[in-house]
């Protein structure tokens, strides 16, 4: 993968005591989907979920946003529930919006998304289920 270096676990713990306020980009409002398991998981733990989805005006009873740069609170990360080649003009947003970590869920990998995001000044995590990756550190 490039330039890209997979976070360590003291590294994913320090994403995950930095942050109060996860962005969710692509967040469902269908209860069988993985971008709506997810966020209600780490809503569930503790997390201010915000979900951003032009289709939607409420998921897991918050309000949702058309696009990043609409959530009106800082955000500490933003996680990623779209496809790969969207994933560069999210970050380009997720920098924008002084966002402190990009996380590209399971299954996305985007070299281009990471180098934006670390020329912003972000950390990464790619191809990592933010869920998955909460349990084996703190369960």
């Amino acid at each position: 993968m490039g330039g890209y270096v997979e976070p360590s676990e003291d590294e994913l713990r320090a994403i995950y005591a930095d942050t109060t306020t996860i962005a969710v980009v692509g967040a469902s409002a269908n209860p069988g989907k993985p971008a709506h398991t997810v966020p209600a998981y780490l809503q569930d733990v503790g997390f201010r979920i915000l979900p951003v989805n032009p289709r939607a005006e409420e998921i897991l009873g918050v309000q949702a946003y058309p696009r990043l740069e609409d959530v009106p609170a800082p955000v500490d990360v933003v996680e990623v529930f779209r496809p790969a080649e969207e994933a560069p003009e999210i970050a380009r947003s997720a920098v924008a919006i002084g966002a402190k970590t990009l996380w590209l869920q399971e299954g996305i990998v985007s070299e281009d998304a990471a180098a934006i995001a670390r020329a912003g000044g972000l950390r990464v995590v790619m191809g990592r289920c933010m869920r998955a990756t909460h349990r084996a550190l703190f369960e």
